[in-house]
């Protein structure tokens, strides 16, 4: 699964400066270019290398913080320890889960929801993902980017291809309240899974273009390419929609902010993954059990030894068919008769006659 590296606080120091650098180069482009809002993969590259130097000075801070977060959970640790913790405070993990789940969920229901255009679909998938990082929360605690992978998680869930076979989503949902985000949904719905996804969290999120490709499971010049052809794409559907394809960044942003969109709770999310995991497992307990009893009934019904199998039968020609017996000559009518006339039974039968 491919995880996203940039941090909270790099994601909003990118976004305040992109604003600002897209401006500038707007108003230095030469006037016969000003309709054209689609940058050459040169200056894609060059705009990533800037905010990969951006990211370096926000990563210092987010350093620190995950320094002063590391230290209160040593501090908490040590407390529970000691004893001197309250009877009903919680454990560090789910603590850390549902600090996380707080954080990013209502973000994460917005970009699910600019992927897959349904509120259902997007809500579904972020809890989906969240009982997923519960579920496998040691791997999730050490990761050097959780949220990144929550988000990577969301983001393929509700892109599988097996969700147009479900009935709940066989027809459209409710398009946003707002033109200009109905436009922008629009747009986004008519591009491919992969170059939607691109757009979104390059763009939409403020990753990087090798921490997009990383996600995406991409090389860095495929991630370019579809980044390139998603703006076009999204830029020409803006322009006839009368939208400046200039504040891409904030309409991401602000899709969804108006839609009902309902956040996971941290709590419920814990209780239906473990529900889930029992679940899981006791079929998988049944099933096993399932194979041992076919297994031991095999075994009893099998024969103990090698017994040839029987040849099938062929018929054969040639051979005449069996017949009843034919007429009698007239010797043998002549000793028929003959037979008759002797007595068949008492001693006269045993005594010789003479001729």
């Amino acid at each position: 699964m491919g995880r996203g590296g940039g941090r909270p606080e790099a994601q909003a120091k990118a976004a305040e400066v992109r604003p600002e650098a897209r401006a500038e180069a707007a108003h230095d482009r030469p006037e016969a270019h000003a309709r054209s809002s689609v940058p050459t993969l040169a200056q894609v590259q060059a705009e990533a290398e800037a905010r990969a130097e951006e990211r370096a000075r926000a990563r210092e801070l987010a350093e620190a913080r995950v320094e002063a977060e590391a230290e209160a959970a040593a501090r908490a640790a040590a407390k529970a320890a000691t004893g001197s913790a309250s009877a009903d405070e919680r454990p560090t993990a789910e603590a850390a889960f549902d600090a996380l789940c707080a954080r990013t969920a209502p973000a994460l229901v917005r970009q699910t929801y600019a992927l897959t255009g349904r509120r259902a679909l997007a809500q579904e998938s972020v809890e989906r993902a969240f009982q997923l990082a519960w579920e496998r929360w040691p791997e999730v605690a050490v990761d050097r980017d959780p949220a990144g992978w929550v988000r990577a998680a969301a983001h393929e869930y509700a892109l599988s291809p097996w969700h147009r076979f479900r009935p709940a989503h066989r027809g459209p949902d409710v398009p946003p309240a707002e033109e200009a985000h109905r436009a922008l949904l629009t747009a986004l719905l008519d591009l491919p899974p992969t170059q939607r996804r691109t757009l979104l969290l390059y763009d939409g999120v403020g990753l990087g273009l090798p921490e997009t490709a990383a996600e995406t499971e991409a090389s860095t010049p495929a991630a370019a390419s579809r980044l390139l052809h998603a703006r076009e794409a999204v830029a020409e559907h803006l322009r006839a929609a009368d939208e400046p394809p200039e504040v891409l960044h904030e309409h991401l942003g602000a899709l969804g902010s108006t839609e009902r969109l309902v956040v996971p709770r941290p709590a419920r999310v814990r209780i239906g993954s473990e529900r889930r995991a029992r679940l899981w497992t006791r079929a998988a307990i049944a099933f096993t059990a399932l194979i041992i009893g076919a297994t031991a009934l095999t075994v009893r019904t099998a024969p103990t030894r090698y017994e040839p199998p029987q040849s099938p039968g062929r018929a054969i020609s040639g051979v005449p068919p069996r017949m009843g017996p034919g007429p009698l000559s007239y010797e043998d009518e002549v000793l028929r008769e003959k037979l008759r006339k002797e007595p068949t039974r008492g001693p006269a039968r045993l005594i010789p006659r003479p001729e």
